[in-house]
């Protein structure tokens, strides 16, 4: 093939083709089954997937289409581990356009702008960028689109917003901004509905439920061991088991689920990888693990039981590491992890 080498891309699309048509020559991918990933003939080139989202590997194909002049050459990692990679993902959380962080979402403090942050992160190979405004639903208001219009005109990787999302206008109105994904958190606890109402509008690709989860507080009283799920940034305890609703909300419509363990967040303890490992069970849709990372070994016991991506904040705003350094760690561990591809000229 000419411009199509195997990589790893960034997918937001809900249809799927099943077949390589004739005439044509194409890779395949695999997510609940195998799917047609992008197909060439001559100088056409077909993407299911995003090429500007897809980093390094994605700019390299662009670049080949374009002028030819490039290309690519996968790394012996990318040759071993040539499925699905793990993603790194750090979250800004923003109050009053300003990146904020605190422990179990209080006594919150100043981080940085998220301008600069987001375009650091990219720079440092983040495979994403999550963006969450903690204090929209607390103060009953919409997410700052101006805020998430200056963060996507600086950053080409994938950008998710939640906070503030309380119905489908909302939801536009970040996806318009320059959102790829939008969480969702307190509005769909208060209405199910709004999930599958988002995904038939949007997609399915489009659609984070956010779930915070504490450990009930009494468990014997409660009838039984597990987490309920809190909301308004952890100022309510709805006694909504957090298990049945990531089943709820996978069935409901939602492609993705960025699962925070309320009693880590910032403790830098590591993950509840009990938690992660109970909501694996029960949904077949993407885990984003949030909530208590200080290293890589941390994120690698994440994915170990059950996370397809790993979620911080602090760590990185703190300076104590970096997204690159975290890669190369959990390489290191035997995590696969997308890094950037080497590139070289064509010699012909």
């Amino acid at each position: 093939m000419r411009f199509l080498t195997p990589g790893h891309a960034y997918f937001a699309n809900s249809y799927r083709l099943t077949a390589i048509p004739e005439g044509w020559s194409g890779l395949t991918a695999d997510h609940a089954g195998p799917f047609v990933a992008a197909l060439e003939r001559g100088n056409t080139l077909a993407c299911q997937f995003h090429p500007e989202l897809s980093g390094p590997w994605g700019l390299a194909l662009l670049r080949r289409w374009v002028n030819g002049d490039r290309i690519w050459l996968p790394d012996a990692e990318t040759q071993a581990n040539p499925g699905v990679t793990n993603r790194v993902i750090p979250c800004l959380d923003i109050r009053e356009g300003r990146v904020v962080k605190g422990v179990k979402f209080q006594n919150l403090r100043d981080a940085g702008d998220p301008v600069e942050q987001s375009s650091a992160y990219e720079a440092q190979n983040a495979d994403e960028i999550v963006i969450l405004d903690v204090s929209a639903t607390p103060e009953g208001r919409s997410t700052a689109v101006e805020t998430v219009a200056s963060v996507r005109a600086n950053l080409s990787i994938p950008l998710t917003v939640g906070g503030g999302v309380k119905q489908l206008a909302d939801a536009l109105a970040l996806l318009d901004a320059g959102a790829d994904k939008v969480g969702i958190n307190s509005a769909a606890v208060e209405n199910p509905a709004i999930i599958r109402e988002l995904a038939e509008r949007v997609g399915t690709q489009c659609v984070v439920l956010a779930i915070d989860a504490a450990r009930y507080e009494d468990a014997a009283s409660a009838g039984r061991p597990g987490w309920e799920v809190v909301t308004r940034s952890g100022t309510n305890r709805t006694g909504l088991d957090a298990v049945e609703w990531a089943r709820t909300g996978a069935r409901n419509g939602a492609g993705e689920i960025l699962l925070t363990s309320y009693d880590r967040d910032g403790t830098h303890e590591g993950y509840d990888l009990d938690l992660i490992r109970a909501i694996a069970g029960v949904v077949n849709v993407p885990i984003i693990a949030s909530g208590g990372a200080s290293n890589a070994a941390h994120m690698a016991e994440a994915i170990e039981a059950g996370a397809d991506a790993v979620l911080a904040a602090s760590i990185f705003h703190d300076g104590h590491t970096t997204v690159g350094d975290i890669k190369d760690d959990l390489v290191r561990a035997g995590v696969p992890v997308r890094r950037e591809p080497k590139l070289q000229e064509n010699a012909s």
